[in-house]
């Protein structure tokens, strides 16, 4: 009998370890192993924060040191030093989450210490569609209070591709906000009467600035930064300048990192070095007067998401260096520049096989990860020293 009961007990004890592991394997900074990785510049280590993300999309640091991250499917988490917090920031507004729309990009206001307001950017609903929005709200207490929508794109339209929906501030505390050519709308990426295949600048309110490079022009949005995107889903102020990079999909190849000017054409699709995904020419011209060559491309297609300019201490041979999440090749790009000039790349985290959605530099100088699938990851990399 007490034989019996010694084997009962020990069904229920590896019972209740296999329900705890799988818990921990859904949310736990347990669920990925640390893994060390070599670099031409630095070697470095893995270190898991948190798993069982639902195609996170976006994150941003919060003073106190925890992380924000988005679900595609609609959620705001927090990631703190035990991992992700039980239950979603609540307050976040509904999301046309279908194809690649959702929730998308999160910022903090750079005076956030002080005012407390964040920004999302989403795909929305509305009369013909949908499309890119962002909304501000005061972030109290693991809610968002006192929603305001400060943008939404012109005109809606159908489809679930290419909504753009990266966040970016500039030094004079003006936001940044990429657009998709929405699919199948390429051809409005060449017009100014429509956010589509733009970049749109605002100021923290949603209001216009004055010195828009489209505002009071007749026929034009005066949002308008920039036009001629297919699809832009990286930007980020490069330090010590106030010029903001980003980079867009091509078709199959073309993919473009540029630095965005005010007024500029960056050609999309009059000029591509992609071609369609059938196998079809969208356009016989790579380069055409008055519109803008990239920085580099890529051919074929690595599918750039998330992007980051390397600043810190922590790894001083990256310093200046600009990184590149890949979704289709499942690496992070790591490019060296001369100027505005690369002169070098190198693939890092191949070994994961994992969809790099964002990569961002944090306070602490560290570089971070997140990984796009179901059970997507919030990873850390840091220094071996």
């Amino acid at each position: 009998m007490f034989l019996r009961w010694i084997s009962i007990a020990r069904l229920f004890f590896f019972a209740m370890a296999a329900l705890l592991l799988a818990s921990c394997s859904a949310r736990s900074p347990q669920a990925v192993e640390i893994r060390l990785e070599r670099s031409e510049r630095h070697d470095f280590r893995i270190v898991p924060l948190a798993a069982g993300l639902e195609h996170p999309w976006g994150l941003a640091f919060l003073p106190d040191g925890r992380i924000l991250v988005t679900e595609r499917e609609g959620d705001l988490r927090i990631v703190g030093p035990d991992g992700l917090a039980p239950e979603p920031v609540g307050g976040v507004p509904d999301v046309y989450a279908s194809g690649q729309g959702g929730l998308l990009d999160v910022a903090l206001h750079p005076d956030f210490a002080a005012n407390g307001l964040i920004y999302l950017s989403y795909a929305g609903r509305g009369p013909g569609g949908a499309g890119t929005e962002v909304v501000r709200a005061r972030f109290t207490e693991n809610s968002l209070k006192e929603l305001e929508v400060i943008f939404r794109q012109r005109p809606k339209v159908s489809g679930g591709r290419h909504f753009g929906s990266r966040l970016a501030f500039a030094p004079d505390g003006t936001l940044f906000i990429s657009m998709g050519d929405r699919g199948g709308y390429m051809r409005e990426a060449q017009s100014l009467a429509s956010h589509i295949g733009t970049v749109v600048r605002l100021n923290d309110d949603g209001s216009v600035p004055e010195d828009n490079p489209f505002a009071g022009r007749g026929g034009a949005l005066p949002e308008i930064f920039s036009y001629g995107h297919r699809n832009v889903q990286g930007m980020a102020l490069r330090p010590g300048t106030d010029t903001i990079w980003a980079h867009e999909h091509g078709p199959r190849g073309g993919d473009e990192v540029n630095i965005l000017r005010p007024g500029r054409n960056y050609g999309w699709p009059a000029i591509t070095y992609g071609i369609d995904y059938s196998g079809a020419i969208i356009s016989d011209k790579t380069a055409a007067p008055g519109m803008e060559q990239p920085v580099v491309y890529w051919v074929p297609s690595i599918a750039p998401s998330g992007m980051d300019f390397y600043r810190g201490d922590e790894f001083p041979n990256w310093r200046g260096n600009l990184f590149v999440g890949a979704l289709a090749r499942t690496h992070l790009r790591r490019l060296t520049l001369e100027g505005d000039r690369v002169v070098g790349e190198e693939k890092l985290l191949e070994g994961l096989e994992e969809r790099i959605r964002a990569v961002k530099q944090g306070p602490d100088g560290l570089l971070y990860v997140l990984t796009d699938s179901p059970d997507g990851q919030l990873l850390r990399l840091e220094p071996v020293r």
